[in-house]
C-alpha cells in the first residue's frame, strides 16, 4: 500500500469561522471550542477498507429532503497526482439516499495550501422517498473519502494555483 496522505485538523480560528458561517453568529464560542476538541481524524474500519470514515463533529438530524452543511474540521496533506473522492457513507445512501449534494466531493492535493486552509465541508441531503429521519449521531461516521491517483493528458501545461474551494479553478463560485 502506497501512503500518501495524512490528515489533519484546521485551526480553531478557521474551524469556529466554517461553524458560524454555517449555523449563525449567535452560536456560543464554549460549545464550538468544545466540538473541535472533540474532532476525530477520519480513519478506516478495517484493514480491507478503502474509504476513511469522516466523524460527525455533533448531532444532525435531517428530515426528509432537508440538506445540512458540515464543516468537518478535517484537511488533507497528499501527494501531486492524487485526489480524495468523498462518498456518502454507503450504509446511510442505502437506508436513507443520503446523497453530497455535488454527487462526489473531490478534494485536490493543492486545496490544502487554500487560504481556508483546506476545510473540507460535507452538503448532505436526505433523498429518501420513504419518509424517514435521518438522524447522524456526534462521533459516527457519515461520510467516508477514497484516495485515488489520477494522470493528466501529455500536453497539459497548466501553471495556475488555486487558493479557495467551490468553483476556484475555473472562477465560477
Amino acid at each position: 500500500m502506497k501512503r500518501i496522505a495524512k490528515f489533519h485538523k484546521v485551526s480553531i480560528e478557521q474551524f469556529t469561522e466554517g461553524w458560524k458561517d454555517t449555523f449563525g453568529a449567535e452560536e456560543p464560542e464554549e460549545k464550538i471550542h468544545g466540538l473541535y476538541e472533540e474532532i476525530r481524524l477520519p480513519k478506516r474500519a478495517t484493514a480491507g477498507s478503502a474509504g476513511y470514515d469522516f466523524f460527525a463533529p455533533d448531532t444532525f438530524v435531517l428530515g426528509p429532503g432537508q440538506t445540512i452543511m458540515i464543516p468537518t474540521g478535517i484537511r488533507v496533506e497528499m501527494e501531486e497526482n492524487w485526489v480524495l473522492k468523498c462518498y456518502p457513507r454507503s450504509g446511510l445512501g442505502f437506508k436513507y439516499r443520503l446523497q453530497l449534494n455535488n454527487t462526489v466531493g473531490i478534494i485536490d492535493s493543492d486545496y490544502f495550501y487554500s487560504d481556508n486552509e483546506g476545510h473540507i465541508f460535507a452538503k448532505l441531503t436526505n433523498d429518501t422517498n420513504e419518509n424517514k429521519t435521518l438522524e447522524i449521531l456526534k462521533g459516527t461516521g457519515f461520510m467516508q473519502g477514497i484516495f485515488v491517483e489520477y494522470g493528466i493528458t501529455v500536453d497539459d501545461d497548466v501553471k495556475s494555483i488555486r487558493n479557495g474551494g467551490f468553483g476556484s479553478t475555473t472562477g465560477q463560485k
